[in-house]
């Protein structure tokens, strides 16, 4: 979407969902005609697609098709095998500072961590850990941001927009594919 376009809650857009159990629990898949514009988690589908409901309120929404279908399936990849690293065209929408934030997050190798001092510190804003911090927990696109790889500088688990729960899972699940 374009800046005004997410702006106007998505007035006019055309926006495809499907959603999937997997062993996280149930995950939602959104996209534009530009990529994929939401990956969230949850207890169910209605809570998912309420959630898109409320975050896109203007938006079209519209059957899948084959190109769309092929992008979840790529998601769905990437939560059962992390290692499998799918190409995906991603909608992204955020500020600069959260989208440098998240540049960063895509680069932090499968089964590793970093805390938020050190994305702070990369981005070259080192006293800038809360803000990252916060861009992280604006991200909507969870797997293909990988916001769970970011933890606090002593290495606790702090929150994960979908549950403490589900980031544990997912790091724990990466570490496994690495031995």
């Amino acid at each position: 979407m374009k800046p005004n376009e997410s702006k106007n809650n998505a007035k006019n857009q055309k926006i495809r969902f499907a959603f999937e159990n997997t062993n996280l629990g149930w995950v939602i898949v959104a996209a534009t005609v530009r990529g994929i514009c939401a990956i969230a988690l949850g207890d169910s589908p209605d809570e998912l697609v309420s959630e898109i409901h409320r975050r896109f309120p203007q938006a079209e929404f519209c059957d899948d098709d084959l190109i769309f279908q092929q992008w979840v399936a790529g998601v769905i990849s990437m939560i059962k095998t992390p290692k499998s690293r799918v190409n995906l065209p991603l909608d992204i929408q955020g500020t600069a500072f959260q989208q440098q934030v998240w540049q960063i997050l895509q680069a932090i190798p499968v089964g590793s961590t970093l805390s938020y001092q050190q994305v702070a510190i990369q981005i070259g804003k080192p006293k800038a850990f809360r803000a990252v911090a916060s861009a992280c927990a604006a991200n909507k696109l969870a797997i293909a941001i990988p916001c769970h790889r970011v933890v606090g500088s002593n290495g606790s688990l702090s929150g994960y927009r979908w549950g403490v729960e589900r980031k544990q899972a997912l790091l724990e699940l990466e570490k496994l594919e690495n031995l």
